[in-house]
Formats: structure tokens, sequence, C-alpha cells
């Protein structure tokens, strides 16, 4: 399984950004999709994630600024950032985790998209 991760950037503190995840290859079924970041020095942390039926979860952090969703049909989940903050810095990566064709359990991570906000 494939993870492409699209919408990092450098953006001033105030701001927003919209990432994107889609999945390939051979998933047969996507429960839940989410998003994590890692600052420098710092540990992994989730950000949000959203499972099949669309109950989503969030970070105390971002919760009202930051909106997960998904569109089953592409594969996708999104993250829109609005209202960033310097302390949002961090790279942020998707994760996906389902099934494949053969119900073998799949855990990917994507490559990690740069997310720097400036004050």
């Amino acid at each position: 399984v494939q993870l492409v991760e699209s919408g990092g950037g450098l953006v001033q503190a105030g701001g927003s950004l919209r990432l994107s995840c889609t999945a390939s290859g051979n998933i047969f079924l996507i429960n839940t999709m989410g998003w994590y970041r890692q600052a420098p020095g710092k540990q992994r942390e989730l950000v949000a994630d959203i499972g099949s039926g669309g109950v989503t979860n969030y970070a105390d952090s971002v919760n009202g600024r930051f909106t997960i969703s998904r569109d089953n049909a592409k594969n996708t989940v999104y993250l829109q950032m609005n209202s960033l903050k310097p302390e949002d810095t961090a790279v942020y990566l998707c994760n996906v985790g389902g099934y494949d064709s053969g119900w073998f359990p799949v855990n990917s991570w994507g490559q990690g998209t740069q997310v720097t906000v400036s004050s």
C-alpha cells in the first residue's frame, strides 16, 4: 500500500493549509485514516483520525481549528488546517489502517509533508 501526501508548505500564523493523502495498491478495506505530526525533538503525536463511518477524533491542541474528512471513493483523507500557529510546525504524516485483498491487516504510513508556520 502506498500513501501519497500533498499540501504542506510555509504559511504565516493565522493562515490555512489543506493536506491530502491518497492510498493506492493492495488495500481492500480501509478502516481508520489519520494524520500524525512530529516536530524536531518531540514524539510523534496524533493530530486527528476518522473512522470508516465518519466518526472523528482530534487532539485537544487542534480541536476547533482543524477538520479531518475522507472521500472513500478516492481512498483519500484530508486535513483542513485553519488558524495555524507556530507550534503547529512539524512534519505531518498520513496513516491508514485496514485490510488487503487477502484479509491481512494493513498499517501504512506516508512519507510526511512539512508544515511550517511563521510568527
